[in-house]
């Protein structure tokens, strides 16, 4: 919400990126990306429902970097190490225009919610709280 005072923008135009995992019976782990508006919170259950799951649990901090490339309050939906399917809460398209992260903190960019999904291949969906 920091981000969103300094920019003076509204909260519900600012996007926070959220790394999940589910853990398979095998044991391999799939992830998942969720961009919420920064005053929201994620919805696990919708979350798993959108990502066809039966749950998933936030990804450590300790493990963010080493999964996305990003460190904690840099990490964008954008040029991930790998692209992981994503997910935007749909009150994103309640605005012409939303900022999320540019890859590192301090950086945000400003583009359309349709332009973003297109660019990353995402769904919109209702995940928030």
């Amino acid at each position: 919400m920091h981000t969103a005072q300094i920019l003076g923008i509204p909260f519900e135009r600012c996007f926070k990126t959220l790394v999940t995992y589910f853990k398979k019976s095998d044991g391999k782990t799939e992830h998942y990306v969720f961009c919420i508006p920064v005053n929201a919170e994620l919805d696990l259950k919708a979350a798993a429902r959108a990502a066809g799951v039966k749950s998933v649990e936030m990804l450590a901090v300790k493990d963010l970097l080493n999964t996305t490339g990003y460190i904690r309050g840099g990490c964008s939906p954008v040029g991930m190490k790998k692209q992981f399917k994503t997910f935007i809460d749909e009150s994103a398209l309640n605005s012409e225009k939303i900022y999320v992260s540019g890859g590192k903190i301090g950086a945000q960019v400003e583009l359309s919610p349709d332009k973003l999904a297109g660019l990353i291949g995402a769904e919109f969906v209702k995940i928030t709280v």
